[in-house]
């Protein structure tokens, strides 16, 4: 049986999450900070940017917000982007900062907006070679959320007719050719990182990496 974790829980490890890649971000120096990540364009800024924003939008602005975009989600997150990037590095990181106790988000969907952190923080660390990563427990509940739903990304879809079963902790879903790694690598294919395929293994594999292609 899955354990039914309360929201103020996911909330704390929101917050958990955000202050640890907060620290992670005061070690970089500025060409870092420019360097591209695993989020499509966006350089280690404009993901970080990309957090805040997320932290600061309810469902009424976020509604108006793509309403006034006319439904291109691009064009709505590069608006509410450009509001959370400071005129430095230092102060894209402060406001950062100061989003790490909000409990503001576009939808109930709380574990959602823990894989927001989640996820976008290893866009961030993969591609600078950081070592830090999520906790197991942050990991698996957005794990299990995005195996038993396409939300922002196809990630139910993408693991259809597949066993995933994490080697670190508790997470397993689905049924068929087995796909087998940490909880973390498990998440981030699930959320179309194709660069974590690397980090897994199983029958199940091949047809995983396929879909993630498209």
């Amino acid at each position: 049986m899955t354990n039914v974790v309360a929201r103020e829980e996911i909330w704390a490890m929101v917050r958990a999450e955000r202050a640890a890649l907060a620290d992670d971000l005061a070690e970089l120096d500025e060409q870092q900070w420019k360097a591209p990540t695993l989020c499509g364009q966006w350089t280690v800024e404009e993901v970080v940017a990309h957090l805040t924003a997320t932290a600061r939008i309810g469902r009424l602005r976020w509604l108006r917000s793509v309403i006034g975009a006319r439904f291109d989600f691009d064009k709505h997150n590069a608006r509410r982007l450009a509001e959370c990037r400071g005129a430095t590095p230092a102060e894209t990181l402060e406001l950062f900062r100061a989003s790490i106790h909000s409990t503001v988000a576009p939808s109930g969907h709380t574990p959602a907006w823990l894989g927001e952190v989640v996820v976008h923080a290893q866009d961030i660390r993969r591609p600078l070679g950081l070592s830090s990563a999520p906790g197991i427990a942050a990991a698996t509940e957005v794990a299990r959320f995005y195996a038993a739903r396409d939300f922002t990304v196809a990630s139910r879809s993408a693991i259809d007719g597949l066993r995933l079963e994490a080697t670190d902790g508790p997470f397993a879903a689905g049924t068929g050719p087995l796909v087998s790694g940490t909880t973390i690598a498990l998440t981030m294919v699930m959320a179309g990182r194709a660069a974590y395929c690397e980090d897994l293994s199983g029958p199940g594999l091949a047809t995983l990496r396929e879909r993630i292609a498209r």
